[in-house]
């Protein structure tokens, strides 16, 4: 195939690629400010568009779960942006009342679409209506928080902290059910679940990613991973599920080439 973004390389370094939710559209993002469009036919993926954010590079970028949306966050902004893709507008989100952070960069959405987690620093994750923008509710964990996870069904959290202990949290009453320690880890970096429920998967910056089924995980402290996947050398810096729960993509940034499918 031809590179998704011919039409457009962006200038810097891309912190983004994501595809549409519904429509065979790849959106890529990235430090050169811009937010780019590409139709996908495999043959000259056309651009549609690409919209610039003047001094703010993007740290993360990603459509809405209804796809009408892109929500961007930057690299050392307070403030982020919401790009309304029906209207062409582009909103920026000056200050949420409540939260008090330096800088907003790293956040999930929920997969029914009502809530965006943010990341704070010193343990604490904001939960945020996507519809309002406002802040629900303040979470935290023991320590710093690296990386946190809805479950499909956007009931629970998985929010795994530097320390490598995995919080369980209930998104209704925002309690934490149960916190378990990853096995092994001294840092922990990366977390996914699997979109059929059944696997949690836990990437460490020694490159080990564990693999625990989920009943597990809600029982014990110490639970036993089914899998220990070695197969990276450095910091796991990003593992995800495909869609039918049979492949697990495992990756570290810090090295090219280092994508490993399970």
């Amino acid at each position: 195939c031809s590179p998704a973004n011919q039409e457009r390389f962006a200038d810097g370094k891309l912190a983004t690629v994501q595809f549409h939710p519904s429509a065979q559209v790849v959106m890529t993002a990235g430090q050169d400010r811009s937010v780019s469009l590409f139709q996908v036919d495999g043959v000259r993926n056309p651009r549609i568009q690409s919209i610039y954010l003047e001094s703010f590079p993007i740290y993360k970028a990603c459509f809405s779960v209804d796809g009408e949306q892109v929500i961007a966050t930057g690299t050392h902004h307070r403030m982020f942006f919401v790009y309304d893709m029906m209207s062409g507008s582009i909103i920026p989100i000056q200050k949420v009342r409540g939260v008090e952070e330096r800088f907003l960069r790293s956040f999930e959405l929920s997969p029914d679409g009502s809530f965006m987690l943010l990341t704070g620093t010193s343990g604490y994750l904001h939960l945020l209506s996507v519809k309002t923008k406002e802040l629900i509710s303040t979470m935290k964990v023991n320590g710093r928080c690296t990386a946190s996870a809805f479950t499909p069904d956007s009931s629970k959290i998985y929010s795994y902290s530097k320390e490598g202990e995995v919080f369980i949290w209930d998104v209704r009453s925002r309690k934490c059910l149960h916190k378990f320690e990853d096995e092994g880890s001294l840092e922990g970096k990366c977390i996914a679940v699997s979109k059929n429920n059944q696997y949690v998967a836990c990437g460490s910056a020694s490159g080990v990613v564990n693999l625990y089924t989920t009943d597990v995980c809600l029982k014990e402290n110490h639970p036993k991973p089914v899998k220990a996947i070695m197969n990276l050398v450095t910091s796991a810096t990003c593992v995800t599920f495909n869609p039918t729960t049979e492949i697990l993509a495992v990756a570290s940034r810090e090295m090219d080439e280092a994508v490993k499918l399970v």
